[in-house]
């Protein structure tokens, strides 16, 4: 492989890299927000989780403590005084952590989203370093200890025809 093959293979990967960590940007920050007052309402309830349901989210179960969850929620929105972020953490302080149904994105909870993705490109980086020593260490020839070996076993082989 030429120097200038190498290199130009390098800078497709650099540029596909920057295409997708935009793209990855592009689509977190990226927020058409619900329209209406039902819409925020249930944009907030399926971001919290029913506390008496098993991984329900207050949107879809039918338990007393969802609907109660639902109605403040409703009863928030309708007032207007609160944005969503600002309800969501109104009813966390009310009902604890465990009410959200994804962690947040902040403080140490951000590291259950960013360790999984670091975790994704170091075990990358480590098998295209991997594989690169492998290619380049094997020239494809065979050593003297392997020469000997097919040697003495072509010999073997011939002495054993002979005999037959």
């Amino acid at each position: 492989m030429s120097k200038s093959t190498k290199l130009n293979n390098k800078y497709s990967w650099i540029v596909m890299g920057a295409i997708a960590v935009a793209l990855l940007i592009f689509g977190g920050l990226r927020d058409s927000g619900p329209l209406t007052q039902q819409d925020r309402i249930d944009a907030i309830t399926m971001r919290l989780a029913c506390p008496t349901c098993q991984g329900e989210s207050v949107y879809v179960s039918r338990a007393s403590a969802a609907e109660a969850i639902r109605a403040e929620v409703a009863r928030q929105v309708g007032s207007g005084l609160r944005t969503d972020d600002e309800t969501i953490a109104y009813i966390e302080q009310r009902f604890g952590g465990q009410v959200l149904l994804v962690p947040r994105s902040t403080g140490v909870d951000s590291l259950v989203w960013a360790l999984p993705i670091a975790a994704l490109i170091a075990g990358a980086a480590a098998l295209g370093i991997v594989f690169r020593k492998w290619r380049t260490s094997d020239d494809g020839a065979a050593s003297a200890e392997d020469s000997a070996l097919v040697d003495a076993a072509l010999a073997s082989k011939n002495v054993t025809e002979s005999n037959s």
